[in-house]
């Protein structure tokens, strides 16, 4: 089946592998344009773009996919599917009527609809979650489901470790799709929610909230993004694993406070505290706890 691909992300270029290495390898792959990254703000291209090039497919990177160049490039393929994953830009008319358009979509439509689908579940303490094969529409993942496949999420799990198993799934699902041509059919009503794109806000540990909503919190965001906390001399220090304590060791620091006497640097939450276990200084590496107390002590 000939095919188009639309993507941007780490997850969309995983997507996009295994798509290759199927029978509906795209003659196509449509990314964002390279953008500045990182402390140095070097102009970097999508993970997409990088994956396109490894993969030697031809690849277009327009400034809006739904301007008319951008359009006539994709028509001058002729796919009979256009696929899509995790792309970052809205998708106008015509090309949402011209193409049979299929989006993998790394939730259990229609909970989570929205950008942050893999960080918002574990946030929320989901059991499970899973990869959705929708027709894509004009509404926000709203359009009709054509496969789906559920995935436990472990109480373990990170961003890293879910994503890695949703891509896999997500890739998968997507070539039995096309393999299969499935009936699709409309999304119920009930069970909506959204999956709003991440801010700073997100990322700030709130000791106002409990130790096991802040838990989750840093689980869902590592690796890629990372929470934060702020400590009394004003240092922001990321934390990329935390462990939740429920006062059966011993005393627990108020709400609010930052211990910083013991082995562990431990925040005292609304409901119990959580001990940080990896953590980030600025400007460098994670490192243990312990090691960070070491030289922040002397």
């Amino acid at each position: 089946m000939r095919t188009v691909y639309l993507g941007t992300s780490e997850f969309a270029a995983a997507v996009l592998r295994r798509l290759a290495d199927s029978p509906h390898r795209p003659s196509l792959v449509v990314t964002r344009p390279d953008r500045p990254r990182g402390r140095g703000r070097r102009m970097s291209p999508p993970p997409v773009a990088q994956a396109a090039r490894e993969l030697r497919i031809e690849l277009n990177q327009p400034a809006s996919v739904n301007d008319e160049a951008a359009h006539a490039r994709i028509a001058h393929e002729r796919p009979e599917v256009v696929c899509v994953c995790a792309f970052g830009a809205l998708i106008k008319e015509p090309l949402l009527s011209d193409y049979w358009m299929l989006n993998v979509h790394p939730s259990l439509l229609p909970r989570w609809r929205g950008a942050a689908p893999i960080e918002r579940a574990i946030m929320a303490g989901d059991e499970l979650t899973g990869v959705s094969i929708m027709r894509l529409t004009a509404g926000l993942d709203s359009g009709p489901i054509c496969m789906q496949t559920a995935e436990p999420i472990a109480p373990s799990d990170s961003y890293g470790s879910l994503s890695e198993r949703l891509q896999r799934l997500g890739g998968e699902l997507l070539v039995t799709a096309l393999n299969q041509r499935p009936q699709c059919s409309e999304q119920v009503d009930e069970g909506v929610t959204y999956a709003e794109k991440l801010g700073p806000e997100d990322r700030e540990l709130d000791p106002a909230r409990s130790a096991v909503e802040l838990e989750r919190v840093v689980r869902a965001l590592t690796p890629h993004v990372g929470a934060h906390v702020t400590l009394a001399d004003g240092t922001l220090l990321g934390v990329h694993e935390a462990r939740v304590l429920d006062g059966s060791g011993g005393p627990l620091p108020a709400s609010g406070t930052i211990s910083l006497d013991g082995p562990l640097p431990v925040l005292g939450c609304a409901e119990g505290a959580i001990e940080l276990v990896v953590v980030q200084p600025p400007g460098r590496r994670p490192m243990s706890a312990e090691d960070f107390l070491r030289g922040y002590r002397r």
